[in-house]
């Protein structure tokens, strides 16, 4: 099995400059984040907002920023952007603000003082204001035409749903199809806003997405006179109702994908799934189009350059005839191209090609909107594995690359002066190919160290897995080498997708390890949500492994209970995913792919890091296996699929550095707070040892190791 290693792009130059720090969970988890690039109407200026975990408050610092696009004067902050907002899953909300015509303010909207109204900063700096003064929470805004009037929607007020929360506190909560039964709490059961609040199942939805008391209550829209500051309710005439695709698609047209309506020109450009789809959830290719005018003409781009690519996002050009469209692609490690595509001539021209993402922030689901543009250059959010978010100017016709904003400039030097990553691509015993990101340990002696393996995605920098809680730089810091793997086809077929991350491990074990570039005895994994499910499935099904790291639930008895109570769409999902029915029915696919039922299998030791809202899920498996000391179990109040309280992910990201030195290095730290935490796990590994499971002789120090350094 050949290697075929690519660096990315490092930083040298700047690694010189001041005395390299070590690269620990904290700097990690408080890496200034980007997002919400947006050009002023004049193409002159850019608008972004930042947003930074600060470990000792418990909190995060969101900021707006306004800057010249040509970058000769720096960014200057505008406006407090407020507590970012947030997804049930815990995923920070994109940025979105909108200027005036005239280029003098930007509107957004920022939860502050537990209120979500609308801000107006001045593009200047020179001050900011809450516009919207509501008893509700804003939902949604847009700005007139002409900049004069602001309109915006509501929903509840914020004392209506906290008398509807304590009304239930007193009355008792009706369990129903909605309610999130199998967490910890139900009343004030999730951080939303910096609050605890009573939710809900998202009823438009066939998982757990969780929305709010009363969220279920429909838009109010209200107007307000900028000149005069005058509030006034709409008519329903008056409501904003946006185009829709369908109003624009000629018949027979199917529903694409993704799209960019420009509506004032009347032309939509289409991103449509399209292949032979098989068992995998989507079909495999996406083919790139664009209907023009009235009446409405399709064309499809048939261009080399945009035919059978990984498209993932399209934008029209200001002013022109271009659609300018993202590639991303995953035979280069999920990284980002940007193309340009003239609908009239039907010619495709390369602008951009990057090492890792290059988009409007996002990092998460790679949904991408595109960058911010006019019609000269982009403004986009750059990052790649070597380097942390910085804002960059592309121009359209050369390509050009410009940094006009680089806050985490000191932690990429770092990086590259340290623990560079390689791209690695390789294949498994059936050809299929595999990408990821590989961070080399820092040697101590002469045996190849252990390895760290996350299976997920690896998009952009990757800082702690995508799941937020394995620091891959600080395991390489520690003499553990660490491969982020990207997983490749989503199949419906739940055994075919767990064998396929399976393989995808096994074989980059095996190229590691035939390199002596890692001890093949000595390899943990860990990861969230399906990479979860992909962890414990190596776990009872191979013997690669020597430790294992959780946060989350796998699918359960106990889940499928819960979920059942949703109905008919929890069934039918839990029927295509994981060809699951209740155990009655499904008696074989339940101990096949079920961890309750391969607990027995389970030879390596767990911890399992796992939110409060998904814990309860996990309890089938997780008491069996403490009872037989294979696991450690901690619960993180109030967290959700994601942990994003700042503490919390220290915590985890920092016992997850103890846990895995603990069985691959044999290491303890001397910090007295952790004896406790040492003493169970050494009791841990001595039930391993008398069962004769094979582990045990694994963590032996060997060549190369850390000391052991228990007290």
């Amino acid at each position: 099995m050949k290697l075929v290693a690519i660096p990315l792009m490092l930083l040298g130059g700047m690694a010189g400059l001041h005395a390299r720090e070590p690269i620990s969970p904290r700097r990690l988890i408080e890496v200034v984040d980007i997002s919400g690039p947006v050009v002023s109407p004049d193409g002159r200026f850019l608008a972004f907002r930042t947003e930074q975990a600060a470990v000792e408050r418990n909190t995060y610092d969101s900021e707006w920023y306004t800057q010249a696009m040509d970058g000769n004067t720096p960014a200057h902050r505008v406006g407090e952007g407020g507590v970012p907002l947030r997804s049930s899953a815990g995923l920070s909300l994109p940025a979105h603000a909108v200027w005036s015509p005239d280029g003098r303010w930007i509107y957004y909207r920022a939860l502050m003082d537990g209120i979500v109204s609308v801000w107006r900063a001045a593009a200047d700096g020179s001050g900011a204001k809450q516009v919207t003064i509501d008893p509700a929470d804003v939902r949604d805004f847009s700005l007139s035409g002409d900049g004069g009037t602001l309109r915006y929607s509501v929903g509840a007020t914020r004392a209506e749903v906290i008398a509807a929360e304590q009304s239930e506190y007193e009355h008792g909560i009706h369990v129903d199809s909605s309610v999130p039964v199998g967490q910890g709490n139900l009343f004030h059961s999730g951080d939303v806003g910096g609050r605890l609040v009573t939710q809900r199942l998202d009823v438009k939805g066939d998982g757990f997405a969780r929305v709010p008391l009363l969220s279920d209550m429909p838009d109010r829209w209200k107007a307000i006179d900028l000149a005069t500051g005058k509030t006034r309710d709409l008519a329903p005439s008056e409501v904003p109702s946006p185009v829709t695709i369908a109003s624009v698609l000629p018949e027979g047209v199917p529903r694409p994908w993704r799209y960019a309506l420009d509506a004032a020109n009347h032309r939509v450009a289409l991103l449509t799934r399209v292949g032979e789809q098989g068992d995998m959830v989507r079909k495999p290719n996406v083919e790139l189009s664009a209907v023009l005018g009235k009446p409405a003409r399709p064309i499809k781009c048939q261009a080399k350059l945009c035919v059978d690519k990984a498209i993932s996002g399209v934008q029209w050009r200001p002013g022109g005839d271009e659609v300018v469209f993202t590639v991303t692609d995953p035979a280069e490690g999920m990284a980002q191209s940007i193309y340009r595509w003239n609908v009239k001539s039907g010619e495709v021209t390369q602008v951009v090609r990057s090492a890792g993402l290059l988009n409007d922030g996002q990092r998460y689901g790679l949904e991408d909107v595109g960058c911010g543009m006019s019609s000269a250059a982009l403004a986009c959010v750059a990052a790649d594995a070597n380097h942390p978010p910085r804002v960059e100017r592309v121009d359209l016709e050369t390509g050009k690359r410009q940094v006009l904003f680089d806050p985490n400039a000191a932690l990429a030097a770092d990086v590259a002066a340290g623990t560079p990553v390689k791209l690695l691509r390789w294949k498994d015993a059936s050809g299929r190919l595999f990408t990821g990101q590989f961070f080399a340990a820092r040697r101590t002696g002469n045996g190849p160290p252990p390895l760290f393996v996350a299976y997920y995605l690896c998009p952009g920098f990757l800082r702690s897995g995508y799941g937020g809680e394995w620091p891959l730089a600080t395991f390489a810091e520690q003499g553990i080498s660490a491969l982020c793997i990207n997983y490749g086809p989503f199949y419906f077929d739940a055994v075919r997708r767990y064998d396929e991350g399976l393989s995808a491990v096994k074989s980059a074990v095996d190229m590691l390890a035939s390199s002596r570039e890692i001890d093949r005895t000595r390899v943990g994994m860990g990861e969230l949500s399906f990479g979860t499910e992909v962890t414990m499935w190596t776990a009872f099904n191979s013997d690669l492994l020597a430790a294992t790291s959780i946060t989350g639930a796998v699918l359960s008895q106990s889940m499928y209970l819960d979920g059942s109570l949703k109905g008919k769409e929890f069934i039918s999902r839990a029927r295509k995913v994981w060809q699951l029915g209740s155990l009655d029915e499904t008696p074989q696919q339940w101990h096949r792919i079920g961890l309750q039922f391969n607990l027995g299998k389970m030879r390596v030791p767990v911890l399992m890091q796992v939110p409060e809202q998904e814990y309860e899920w996990l309890l089938d498996s997780a008491i069996p296996l403490m009872l037989e000391h294979k696991a450690d179990l901690y619960v993180f109040p109030s967290a959700p699929h994601f942990k994003f309280q700042p503490k919390q992910l220290l915590a985890a990201n920092e016992r997850n550095v103890d846990w895995f030195r603990f069985w691959l290095q044999g290491y303890e730290d001397p910090d007295p707070e952790k004896r406790g935490q040492y003493a169970l796990w050494r009791e841990m590994k001595a039930h391993v040892s008398s069962r004769g499971d094979g582990i045990a002789d694994r963590h032996a120090n060997r060549p190369g190791d850390a000391p052991n350094s228990r007290p």
